[in-house]
């Protein structure tokens, strides 16, 4: 049963947990379980995705329920009208603002731009040594993407050297076996929080939140993070 955080009668929102697959794609086809079907399944109508989130990201996943609807959000997203909001944790301790604003190559080679505005919410350091250092560093982060790329935010916090915690393959192989093993803890840890859009029929502005999830939560807290950061 998925976590529905926002419905009417042309949309409807849902908090998408880590792991799974929005629809079906050839690039995971060991999977067998997708948000379309059991979310079409659960209401009993067919749904239209507007946007796409990554397998490992959890949080605020917008469907459609008519065509038109999707057209007119999909065409919002497209042109980048759509104001979303992240939570990541992050390897080390990250700059308290930052614009990212580095072009990221599509699968020909060809570079688009992409920017992404984050800030820092907290961080945190714990007694736990890797490597040559005798402790371990970590941030919550607040990340606002300006543009939609594939695995835009991954990339982008793995290129100031500040990786998402569980990424794979663009964070840091050392972490993610030390949260595996001390913790077992592979959930990558970003969380799509909010979305903020125009409604496609009243034109009204429509907030959707979707609440952290038991992992994401669990990992704050063994983190030594305070939960009342998150908004």
């Amino acid at each position: 049963m998925l976590d529905i955080v926002y419905k009417d009668e042309h949309i409807i929102a849902i908090n998408k947990p880590h792991g799974l697959l929005v629809h079906q794609s050839p690039i995971a086809r060991d999977a067998e379980e997708f948000a379309l079907q059991i979310l079409r399944d659960q209401i009993g109508q067919t749904v239209w995705p507007c946007h796409r989130l990554d397998r490992k990201t959890g949080g605020v996943l917008l469907f459609a329920l008519d065509k038109e609807s999707e057209i007119k959000l999909q065409t919002q997203f497209q042109e980048n009208l759509i104001k979303k909001k992240y939570l990541a944790i992050l390897r080390g301790h990250s700059p308290e603002t930052m614009k990212i604003d580095y072009p990221l190559p599509k699968e020909n080679g060809k570079l688009q731009e992409a920017v992404t505005f984050f800030k820092t919410l907290s961080h945190t350091e714990i007694d736990v040594p890797l490597g040559k250092h005798p402790t371990s560093r970590y941030s919550l982060v607040e990340a606002k993407p300006e543009t939609g790329r594939m695995h835009q935010l991954r990339r982008h916090f793995a290129h100031i050297l500040h990786p998402i915690i569980g990424d794979r393959p663009h964070g840091c192989n050392k972490q993610n076996k030390l949260f595996k093993e001390k913790w077992e803890m592979d959930t990558m840890m970003l969380h799509a929080l909010s979305l903020e859009f125009n409604h496609p029929v009243t034109n009204s502005t429509i907030i959707v939140k979707a609440p952290i999830q038991d992992e994401f939560k669990r990992t704050l807290t063994f983190l030594n993070f305070n939960l009342e950061l998150i908004d």
